[in-house]
This record gives C-alpha cells, structure tokens and sequence, in this order.
C-alpha cells in the first residue's frame, strides 16, 4: 500500500517508521511521474518490509522544499529517521530496490 505523505503526517509515517520508507515526489501533471508511479506501487505490494509514500508536491510545497525537490520524479529512502538516498528522474526497479539496500 502506497501512503499519501503530508507535512502533517511526515513525521509519523516518515521519521519514526521502524521500517524503511521510500518517498515518491511528484505531481499529476509530471508524465514522468506516471511512468514511475506503476513500479513505485508494485514496490508496495511485493515488499512488505518496506513502507512506501507518495509526496504531492503541488499538495505540499513545504515537504518539497524542505528536501530542496528541484526536479520530479525524485526518489527518497530514509532509514531510522535519517535521509540516506535520493534519485532524480525515473530509475528502473532494481536501481529503486538498491536504494532500499534489497
């Protein structure tokens, strides 16, 4: 399941999740974006280890430039709390499962 991240929710679903989480930045109008969201949700489903969350940067530009988003799709893993990889533009699904450390 893909969770919609917010500058509300960021802190719970984000910092304090015990499991990995990787963050989705993007927009309706990216065609990118589009072409990325279909392996980011298959991700979801197939790991059950991970958490995964989707950041509409046009629904939340504090998030976006709190992690100085320039370009979109980006791609985001923290682990513990901590910010440990970004990815810019669309990746393939074994690029986006080595971030996660998989």
């Amino acid at each position: 399941m893909v969770n919609e991240i917010t500058e509300q929710n960021f802190k719970k679903e984000v910092l304090d999740s015990e499991l990995p989480v990787l963050l989705d930045f993007w927009a309706s109008w990216c065609g990118p974006c589009r072409m990325l969201s279909p392996v980011v949700e298959e991700i979801s489903d197939e790991y059950m280890d991970i958490k995964v969350g989707k950041v509409n940067v046009d629904e939340q530009p504090e998030l976006a430039q709190k992690f100085g988003i320039m370009s979109i799709p980006t791609l985001m893993v923290f682990r513990n709390g901590q910010h440990i990889d970004t990815k810019v533009g669309v990746r393939p699904k074994r690029e986006i499962l080595s971030m996660l450390g998989m």
